[in-house]
């Protein structure tokens, strides 16, 4: 503007130059339209391929379709997590099988459904008392705790449907290295249960 309105050659010599910029400025937009169109359109793609990704993703890391997990020392949240997320899951019963229960293991089963039945198969070794199943029952029922010695290994069944082998003892989740391993033969299964 100011070009405009001085009269020297300088000015004038500036505002030509000032056309001649706006000039190719709309030729270099008018012959590459297209290719900023593309741009545009491939960034549209782009961002909708990343919340596709954002959702599979998410679904991954979703432990409802848990198939095997390992566990390093010290990933003791991480291994509760999971534990809880499998006790949710549980609309109508769960089976724990593992020789060494504690008071532990009944603060994790709080977090189950209510009206989900609890059976706990444990050793006279356990650390579980009367009194706490009693008082247990009483805010969060229906606990059953069965002492037996018939199992080694640890599991966790769910609805009777759903099977994890649990490398260690669920009192002691992250400790050391384990693995959590969902067993899917339904004859495994049923046999477990009727033992």
């Amino acid at each position: 503007m100011l070009s405009a309105l001085l009269k020297s050659d300088v000015a004038v010599s500036v505002s030509v130059n000032i056309m001649k910029a706006f000039i190719e400025m709309r030729k270099f937009l008018m012959l590459n339209g297209q290719v900023f169109e593309r741009l545009t359109n491939m960034e549209y793609k782009l961002l909708e391929h990343d919340k596709k990704f954002d959702i599979i993703f998410n679904q991954l890391q979703h432990e409802e379709n848990i198939k095997q997990r390992i566990f390093f020392e010290g990933q003791i949240y991480d291994a509760y997590s999971l534990i809880i997320d499998i006790i949710k899951r549980a609309n109508k019963k769960i089976l724990i099988i593992d020789n060494h229960i504690d008071d532990s293991v009944l603060k994790m089963l709080t977090k189950k459904k209510n009206n989900v039945e609890v059976v706990i198969f444990t050793s006279n070794k356990s650390n579980i008392q009367n009194i706490d199943v009693q008082k247990f029952n009483k805010e969060y029922p229906i606990l059953k705790v069965t002492k037996t010695n018939k199992f080694h290994d640890r599991f966790i069944i769910i609805d009777n449907k759903e099977m994890y082998h649990l490398g260690a003892s669920i009192k002691d989740l992250g400790k050391k290295c384990f693995e959590i391993n969902k067993i899917e033969d339904v004859e495994i299964i049923e046999k477990i249960i009727n033992w």
